[in-house]
């Protein structure tokens, strides 16, 4: 059986610089959030999410001009746009309190053990799952714009690529 380990090749060291800085990128997330009150008063997430779903809304209701493509365009608004707008209803907005201490706590954890390397797959696996949870209840995964996003591709796809490649890297915990 072959050898699937990074240990001391440029594979490996490249992926391990990548965990720690998408570690920090986390440990800072978190940080800004603790400093806009978060742990202490769900407001402030509230907020963000009640504009999110104010945005998606109007996105939803938008009436197109008519013909075929505006009818698959409306289409198209209303299931993926939709979606983000019943998630926030339905789980975001309703449990904000619980989130926005659950969040910050998360993302510090999770940047912590991508610094040190403690289970970088499983970190990276989880915090993949957190970001694109944002991702869609923003609804900003449905748009090009996405593809644009600094906040999109570069931190899904190195998110990726450590719960892929992330095992046995050199200067890791475990």
């Amino acid at each position: 059986m072959a050898d699937m380990s990074f240990q001391g090749n440029g594979a490996g060291l490249g992926l391990r610089a990548l965990s720690v800085l998408i570690g920090l990128f986390l440990i800072l997330m978190a940080m800004d959030k603790v400093g806009a009150g978060w742990l202490i008063d769900s407001a402030p997430l509230l907020e963000q999410l009640q504009g999110w779903h104010g945005v998606l809304v109007g996105i939803v209701q938008q009436n197109p001009d008519g013909g075929l493509l505006a009818g698959l365009a409306d289409r198209w608004r209303g299931f993926t746009f939709g979606k983000s707008v019943w998630y926030l209803e339905a789980i975001c907005i309703p449990y904000a309190p619980v989130f926005a201490r659950i969040v910050p706590v998360a993302e510090f954890a999770a940047g912590a053990a991508l610094v040190v390397g403690f289970s970088v797959r499983l970190t990276a696996g989880l915090a993949l799952l957190m970001v694109l949870n944002f991702h869609f209840a923003m609804g900003i995964i449905f748009t090009f714009d996405y593809l644009m996003n600094a906040y999109g591709p570069p931190i899904v796809g190195s998110l990726l690529a450590l719960t892929m490649g992330g095992r046995a890297l050199p200067f890791s915990l475990r």
